[in-house]
């Protein structure tokens, strides 16, 4: 008989370090289209930030579906209260992969704005224009990415914590390698 595994399995893996790449790079973004002078570049710095949105909010769709489908490994004599926290880290950390695009989403269409993904569609308005509810959203937004910039710290905190200090597989079971 064979021990069971404690590594993630490929499309885990896959999901969450594209997601990390792509949030990473639309919080660079973000905070790089409101730091730049108006004009073309920084429109094209709000569509890109607009489009890495709309790949956050599929991924994290997959993402769902393939953690449902495939539940997470645990850690082998990993204390309650650690699995607790993590349990808890990660539900928090879907809920930004969710509530952060659809608030760009909703903000962006009520200011009204168009998103164009990358290009190659446009993605319909949420909700009809109103610039006072566009400020609303865009403002939960842009505090909950200072939230989420936290989360994530405290996320890869946490990974290093269980690498270096509690020299145990947390981390090396989702590398990609």
């Amino acid at each position: 008989m064979t021990e069971p595994t404690t590594s993630y399995r490929w499309p885990a893996k896959l999901f969450h370090w594209l997601t990390a790449a792509a949030v990473i790079t639309a919080i660079v973004l973000g905070f790089s289209m409101v730091s730049a002078e108006p004009g073309p570049r920084q429109n094209q710095l709000y569509d890109l930030h607009r489009s890495f949105g709309a790949l956050i909010l599929t991924l994290a769709g997959a993402r769902l579906l393939w953690r449902l489908y495939s539940p997470p490994p645990l850690v082998p004599g990993m204390p309650a209260w650690q699995v607790q926290a993590a349990t808890w880290g990660h539900r928090l950390l879907y809920v930004f992969l969710f509530a952060m695009p659809l608030l760009g989403w909703a903000g962006t269409s009520a200011f009204p704005a168009t998103i164009v993904v990358f290009g190659l569609f446009e993605l319909p308005p949420l909700v009809e224009p109103n610039r006072e509810l566009s400020t609303i959203l865009l403002g939960i937004h842009w505090r909950m990415g200072w939230a989420l910039c936290l989360l994530i710290a405290g996320h890869i905190g946490a990974a290093l914590y269980h690498h270096f200090i509690a020299k145990d597989d947390t981390l090396r079971r989702m590398l990609p390698f």
